[in-house]
């Protein structure tokens, strides 16, 4: 009796030493992953950064500056959140709705809004998602309940043709975003996405198992819990993969194939998915998010193609 008594204490504390872990490890694993960016609101290190590594950019944003072309926009969502976008009118009939990836801004992405104005005459939308840039939010959302407020986005700027185009968890939003109801202004969509993860789940659980080499079980599973309670939202339902499936608009899918942070592989599974309207492009000596960086001329006459 006294053995059989020893045996359920040691289990009790053990049970409770394993559950203290998980739910340590759970809100670490939460807030590692979903936490925005402390400098987000220094947009003048941004635009260095982005000057930088894309020249080009500078005298763009200078030359818009200049006929007070480039506009910074807040809109009301809604939820009742306060969110921000910056906005290049061309008085075209035809917009671009551009993303930006994790922990990421606008600013990260003028490289493409470029593309759109410059090489393609569009009007450009360029927003900050929830807890990104001057947006208002506390907890990155990872593109899942982000599409909800693109299609607030593209019913605000909707032109009789719009493109949607994300790069990483933009890509994520883009796909996210192609099978919800659109606003029925829109006579021609198509989208884009660059670098986008198949799931939620799948990236984190990627990451767990790189960067501290453990397995999905269990901690996969109750943080995925803790999410739902504290967000509203689980890993497993956010799926960009899902959401492909149910697509009816063309898709062009773009991926480095020495992409280490959203392998590879996402993309065939992604591409495969899609039922029809569909192209795949693979980058050759590209990691994550560098396909345009690597190809430059390559990806502007892919997208015009693919919209053309």
């Amino acid at each position: 009796m006294k053995v059989l008594k020893k045996v359920l204490l040691w289990s009790a504390v053990v049970a409770a030493v394993v559950l203290v872990i998980l739910t340590g490890g759970s809100f670490y694993m939460l807030d590692y992953s979903l936490a925005p960016d402390p400098n987000r609101i220094d947009t003048a290190s941004y635009f260095r950064e982005q000057f930088e590594t894309y020249p080009e950019t500078q005298t763009w944003v200078d030359s818009l500056r200049r006929i007070d072309a480039l506009r910074d926009t807040f809109v009301t969502m809604p939820t009742g959140e306060n969110q921000h976008a910056y906005f290049v009118r061309t008085g075209s009939s035809k917009t671009a709705l551009v993303i930006h990836g994790w922990r990421d801004n606008a600013i990260r992405f003028f490289y493409l809004a470029r593309l759109y104005e410059r090489e393609l005459g569009y009007n450009v939308v360029m927003p900050d998602l929830h807890a990104h840039g001057l947006s208002e939010g506390d907890m990155i959302r990872m593109g899942w309940l982000d599409r909800k407020d693109m299609i607030h986005w593209l019913s605000i700027f909707q032109t009789d043709t719009m493109v949607v185009h994300g790069v990483s968890m933009g890509g994520a939003t883009t796909m996210m975003t192609s099978a919800e109801v659109l606003p029925t202004g829109i006579k021609d969509i198509h989208f884009i996405e660059d670098c986008g993860y198949t799931s939620v789940w799948d990236e984190f659980a990627g990451e767990l198992k790189k960067q501290f080499g453990l397995p999905a079980f269990p901690l996969m599973h109750t943080t995925s819990l803790l999410c739902k309670l504290r967000y509203g939202w689980s890993f497993s339902e956010a799926s960009a993969i899902n959401q492909v499936r149910k697509s009816p608009h063309p898709m062009l899918f773009i991926h480095g194939n020495k992409d280490g942070f959203v392998p590879t592989e996402m993309v065939y599974r992604l591409y495969n998915a899609k039922p029809s309207k569909k192209q795949l492009w693979i980058t050759e000596g590209a990691g994550h998010a560098e396909s345009y960086l690597m190809h430059k001329e390559e990806y502007i006459w892919r997208v015009k193609d693919f919209l053309e």
